[in-house]
């Protein structure tokens, strides 16, 4: 007898999976009954959330999603904030769970949530229930047309756990995914006609147009158009390009080059408050025409209004308008310096970033709330896409660091990967070291000791509130990374943390950065 459960390893791997998270439980056992002989890669965090953020981590590494099998209730509502952090950020997840049989429910029963689906409809793009095998493969065909034709985010499949279980027969084939939307000859013509005529064009790359690769250095020559990148969208140019504005879209620079643009072409932009707004800032004003490009046609309509708002995939768009980029070559534009107008505690550890894309341009660089990550989501400049991830932005949850950079690391083996996290953050999911251990990861913790939350307690002093409750107590941080089977070196300047960084070989190691005794000179 083939049953249900039994038949998700294979219609994953039919559909392009290689990875699936997820922590066995009594009402996920079944879907384990085929995963022996999948081909799929099992990895066990030590937390539900743990699971999601390794699962957020491996797509931004491979742009393909992972998925994550994940026990009824309490595993849910564990890792709907990884979930979360996936939504806000556009990152494509898998969650596939367990939920009590129908008949069952309103009793009491072990794990039951009050309404399951509509508790993760708010964290995922779908929240479906599939009941057969014809089922099933509708709703994995469904979150595969989500994942290619629109705003990549999470999707949550439930399966009563009666029906794991039972009889289902073969698995139906999987069908092609639906394409993303492609904007009109007219359209194009008409986005080209504004950008050909402007002298002092703008372009600014989000999320969305992370698929362009070095499509967007063509296009940028061509416009000869100053380019400003979010922070999902960073690493899009080089970073000695001389169109390279750089990313801190908040800072008095960025705003003048909108200001002064006769056009701007937007693409796969949010136009998010952490992007635009950290510090509370108004929205951009532009002095000339918008064009905003957005693979989700309701993000088109909110934040800065748009002279020619188009629904497309960003980079299918701008492949398309290449060609019909004919004009002479922009007089070139002042452009703001990295980190200019940042506050120094923020500022000062930028040269450590530089340092480590120097020294490792291949480092995928994953941040926590943390002051080393703030300083990396307002100015750093790395060398390619896929290198810099943040939960300061969207979601903005603490402990994402660590468990993201495990995902990467396993994703794409022989690649650095960092986790930059604060002391207090990285104790929110600390015990993946542990799995990290167990799948020899060599992932690198980057740990920024302040001795408590910094920066609420820096907000708590600003606004004139006595702090409280950031003041934590001390960890062994040497005995903790012993104690998971992980390494440890304790870094007292720049050169020593990368030194540090390049040493980490087959397994995870905490590298340990003081405040009060690290140089950054």
């Amino acid at each position: 007898m083939t049953t249900l459960g039994g038949l998700i390893p294979a219609m994953l791997a039919a559909r392009g999976f290689d990875t699936v998270f997820g922590i066995p439980g009594v009402h996920t056992v079944e879907m384990y009954r085929g995963l022996a002989n999948s081909g799929l890669r099992h990895v066990t965090p030590r937390h539900e959330q743990g699971a999601g953020f390794m699962a957020d981590g491996h797509a931004r590494a491979t742009g393909r999603p992972a998925a994550c099998f994940i026990i009824t209730g309490p595993g849910m509502t564990n890792i709907a904030t990884a979930m979360g952090q996936a939504y806000g950020d556009s990152i494509p997840m898998l969650v596939i769970s367990s939920v009590g049989p129908e008949a069952a429910r309103g009793r009491g029963g072990l794990h039951e949530m009050k309404d399951q689906l509509a508790t993760l409809s708010g964290v995922s793009g779908l929240s479906l229930q599939a009941e057969d095998a014809a089922g099933l493969a509708s709703a994995l065909d469904a979150a595969m047309d989500l994942f290619a034709s629109a705003r990549p985010r999470p999707v949550h499949i439930q399966i009563p756990i009666d029906r794991l279980a039972a009889e289902a027969g073969a698995a139906p084939p999987p069908r092609a995914p639906v394409l993303p939307p492609a904007a009109t000859g007219a359209a194009l013509a008409e986005a080209a006609a504004i950008l050909n005529r402007a002298a002092r064009p703008l372009l600014i790359l989000g999320g969305g147009a992370r698929g362009l690769g070095p499509d967007a250095r063509r296009l940028a020559e061509a416009l000869g158009a100053p380019v400003l990148m979010t922070a999902n969208g960073r690493g899009l140019l080089p970073p000695a390009h001389p169109l390279n504005a750089g990313g801190e879209l908040f800072a008095v620079g960025a705003r003048r080059l909108m200001a002064e643009s006769d056009a701007a072409l937007a693409l796969g932009c949010e136009f998010g408050p952490t992007d635009w707004a950290w510090n509370g800032e108004p929205d951009p004003e532009f002095g000339g025409a918008l064009i905003r490009v957005d693979i989700d046609a309701a993000q088109l309509r909110i934040g800065p209004p748009a002279a020619l708002a188009l629904h497309a995939g960003a980079a299918g768009f701008a492949r398309a308008l290449l060609p019909l980029v004919a004009r002479a070559p922009a007089a070139p534009r002042p452009l703001p310096a990295p980190g200019l107008g940042l506050e120094p505690r923020i500022a000062r550890h930028l040269p450590l970033l530089e340092a480590i894309w120097d020294a490792m341009p291949e480092a995928m660089i994953f941040g926590d709330s943390t002051e080393p990550a703030y300083a990396a989501h307002a100015a750093a400049r790395p060398p390619a896409t896929g290198l810099w991830a943040s939960s300061a932005t969207g979601f903005g949850t603490l402990g994402y660091a660590l468990p993201a950079a495990i995902g990467a690391s396993l994703a794409a083996p022989g690649r650095p990967a960092v986790a930059l996290a604060g002391d207090g953050g990285a104790l929110f999911t600390i015990a993946e070291l542990a799995a990290a251990a167990e799948a020899r990861a060599p992932v690198a913790l980057l740990l920024w000791n302040n001795a408590g939350y910094g920066e609420i307690r820096w907000w708590m002093e600003d606004a004139g509130v006595a702090p409280e409750g950031v003041a934590l107590s001390p960890v062994d941080f040497a005995a903790l990374a012993k104690g998971f089977g992980a390494g440890y070196a304790r870094a007292g300047s720049v050169a020593e943390a990368v030194s540090a960084l390049r040493a980490v070989r087959s397994g995870p190691v905490v590298i340990e950065m003081r405040e009060g005794e690290f140089r950054f000179g």
